[in-house]
């Protein structure tokens, strides 16, 4: 079993910022798809920005409409740790953030909650007004 450590979430005020960030246990691969999601009370759960990376052809970015402009998801050098900065923060980005994965190529790309094998306990992200 893979585990996934998220960290970074937090209490903060609107137009506030905060770094999430994801890190597999398993550290030997050569293919990783990796998004986060966030779930509110009362509504599904959504994606909010992706990544996928492999070691010969590298990294590319993907963005819910919501999140585009605002939020920026990166890697270290050293993967597989994936950060997602969170800027100009909102009470309505208040939610349970998740963090999945996938060590592997798989089709679809990140936005599926069906890709993914593993997934995160998850970080509270509170934004008050």
């Amino acid at each position: 079993q893979v585990q996934l450590v998220e960290s970074g979430g937090g209490l903060v005020q609107a137009g506030g910022s905060l770094r999430l960030s994801c890190a597999p246990s398993e550290r030997t691969f050569s293919n990783l798809v990796l998004g986060w999601f966030r779930q509110a009370p009362g509504k599904e759960r959504e994606f909010v920005a992706g990544i996928t990376w492999s070691r010969w052809s590298g990294s590319a970015m993907y963005y819910a409409d919501s999140a585009k402009g605002l939020f920026t998801i990166s890697s270290d050098n050293a993967l597989p740790t994936v950060y997602l900065q969170m800027n100009s923060l909102k009470p309505e980005d208040t939610a349970v953030y998740t963090c999945a994965a996938y060590l592997g190529i798989r089709g679809g790309g990140p936005r599926s909650e069906d890709v993914y094998d593993y997934w995160g306990r998850g970080t509270q992200v509170t934004v008050s007004s």
